[in-house]
């Protein structure tokens, strides 16, 4: 009861948010999301396998598509899925960051945040593996004299 009532002084005694206080526009902050940006994407492929995977999968996608010499319009869906699940992915590691922030204890909350973030890249996963049938099928149907 006692920390409740804390909380709420806390509350009443801080200075509102003003986001045009802490936004300001120019080429000095784009640099800097660009800074921020690369260090996600440098902290998850350093720590998170899952997109170690992804990018092994991406190169061997992307290698398969100069072999076979694909269309523009199967580029496009190919980056289309090959970016989809590098994205979520990233939200994982961003989702699994965050709990861990808020909590160590093992929490059936913090346990259901995790594992749907989870479930997010895995039916993304699938998606893009039906996705690189749909592109790369026909042409190894051909390869393989399927037709």
């Amino acid at each position: 009861m006692k920390k409740e009532s804390l909380d709420k002084n806390k509350i009443k005694n801080q200075k509102e948010f003003n986001r045009d206080d802490v936004k300001v526009y120019g080429i000095g902050r784009f640099l800097k999301s660009i800074k921020y940006s690369l260090n996600g994407l440098y902290y998850s492929y350093r720590y998170e396998q899952s997109i170690w995977l992804h990018a092994l999968v991406t190169i061997l996608a992307i290698t398969m598509g100069f072999i076979f010499k694909i269309s523009l319009s199967e580029w496009a869906i190919l980056f289309i899925a090959l970016g989809s699940i590098l994205a979520l992915e990233l939200i994982n590691t961003a989702i699994e960051a965050t709990v861990d922030l808020v909590t160590t204890e093992i929490h059936p909350l913090a346990k259901i945040a995790k594992d749907c973030g989870s479930a997010a890249s895995f039916v993304m996963s699938i998606v893009s593996i039906v996705i690189s049938l749909f592109v790369f099928g026909p042409y190894l149907m051909e390869l393989f004299g399927l037709n």
